[in-house]
């Protein structure tokens, strides 16, 4: 199992204590003394461990699990084995996660790299930079005029922040991120390596070479965004770049310039969001899409990881594929091939003198 050994290790909890902070029900309240240590997956609980089951995928690991206690839908309790205690509740999975929040909430938002309080000696700060208190700066930051940080921010080790960046409170910088023009707002997390507000992708293209367009604009975070480590968000050239409150943003994304991403959508990681494109709100894309320039897609929209879009997608649509189409066409048509291949592959395999006449 995996060992919590960089993160501290919560207190010990009965059965009846984690039955009220999920809201669940105890099935038998005979176990509700029964004492809980920790939080595992299926196949690594022991009996001192809490686990959860909400998928049917997973029925093999939950009748062979050796955990102490398990949340679980209505639907499934009965498959649950004899020796798991059963803690009923709607939503097993959020209820899960709702308790490894409180369980482990130092882990929900890194702290200093080094282990910091205050401002590190190393660190380079512009006189003109403004910091409120509680600021915690990593050593080598390198803080330019004009800055502006909230209180209870964390700057990590080795970022870099441009002259007149606006970061509000609450904030995490992760290590050797690099930040200009960009305005942040509050309980914003950026996790190592990013680097946001560096020029956008534009030229004007020539047989002699190509033209370099100016980029004027800027990247706007709006609250509770996070970013993740490695992802890349080009300042805007006649627009802002803008991602809205709320948004998730995985490991190693590129962001171009002018793209406006509406609130609490979801990108995966190593997507491709080509310039002035427009993303609504609620919005799913899976690991490795590609998103043309100037299109368009609709709130709620979902596109299946891998999808190559060159079109508008309308709200609440689902898409795959490349080039994108709805999913029940892309199926369709794989299907078709299949068909199609299968019957190629039967003509192909039978003996070419078959039928022939002596």
């Amino acid at each position: 199992m995996a060992q919590p050994s960089f993160f501290k290790q919560p207190p010990s909890s009965t059965l009846a204590d984690i039955a009220t902070l999920t809201k669940a029900y105890l099935a038998d309240p005979s176990h509700g003394d029964r004492t809980i240590t920790g939080l595992a997956s299926l196949d690594e609980a022991g009996p001192m461990h809490l686990t959860f089951f909400d998928n049917l995928k997973y029925a093999d690991q939950l009748a062979r699990t050796y955990a102490g206690a398990c949340l679980v839908s209505e639907r499934f309790e009965a498959r649950v084995p004899a020796h798991v205690a059963v803690l009923r509740v709607k939503h097993p999975f959020r209820a899960f996660v709702d308790l490894a929040r409180e369980l482990h909430s130092d882990a929900l938002r890194p702290g200093s790299s080094v282990g910091n309080t205050g401002i590190a000696p190393s660190a380079i700060i512009d006189p003109s930079a403004r910091l409120e208190d509680e600021v915690i700066v990593d050593p080598l930051a390198v803080i330019g005029p004009d800055v502006e940080i909230g209180s209870g921010t964390i700057i990590g080790a080795s970022v870099v922040i441009g002259p007149g960046v606006k970061i509000g409170r609450d904030c995490n910088v992760g290590a050797g991120t690099t930040l200009h023009y960009a305005l942040i707002g509050n309980n914003v997390l950026i996790h190592p390596g990013c680097h946001i507000g560096q020029d956008g992708y534009g030229f004007v293209f020539g047989g002699n070479g190509h033209l370099k367009v100016p980029q004027t604009g800027r990247v706007l975070l709006q609250n509770h965004v996070e970013i993740g480590a490695g992802t890349t968000i080009d300042r805007g050239s006649l627009r802002d770049t803008v991602i809205g409150e709320g948004t998730k943003i995985d490991n190693q994304v590129q962001v171009g310039h002018n793209v406006i991403i509406g609130r609490h959508s979801l990108i995966a990681a190593q997507c491709g969001l080509a310039g002035s494109l427009t993303i609504g709100d609620n919005v799913a894309l899976g690991a490795k899409v590609g998103l043309n320039n100037h299109i368009h897609i609709g709130n709620g929209a979902q596109v299946a990881a891998m999808a190559g879009v060159k079109d508008d997608i309308p709200a609440n649509a689902r898409w795959g594929g490349i080039f994108a189409r709805p999913t029940k066409q892309w199926f369709r048509e794989i299907l078709a091939v299949e068909r199609l291949a299968g019957t190629a592959k039967d003509s192909h395999d039978r003996d070419p003198k078959a039928g022939e006449k002596d």
